[in-house]
């Protein structure tokens, strides 16, 4: 490493780990970009997924998803749904 070695404060994976790591996060890519395809062609609706978000979607932005509707301007949907438009899926479920 540059700088004398300093370790980042990231813990060491091993390989395993790092590939279960991605693994994980495909099949979260793989969740949001569905759930985005399916909010697009109007097979589920954006209030389902903010009141119940499915685990793979909760940290993805709230902004992201009402940008996946088709005819739907943020900025008339964010003071019906009272969120920010950089709050995650999560804290708006807490929020609630």
């Amino acid at each position: 490493m540059a700088g004398g070695g300093k370790s980042s404060g990231v813990p060491a994976r091993s390989p395993d780990q790092r590939l279960e790591a991605l693994r994980k996060a495909n099949m979260i890519r793989a969740g949001r970009s569905q759930l985005k395809k399916d909010l697009a062609a109007g097979r589920v609706q954006i209030v389902d997924i903010l009141a119940r978000p499915p685990a793979f979607a909760e940290t993805e932005r709230v902004s992201a998803l009402l940008l996946a509707v088709p005819r739907l301007r943020e900025r008339a949907c964010l003071p019906v749904a009272r969120q920010g438009p950089d709050q995650r899926l999560e804290a708006a479920g807490r929020a609630q």
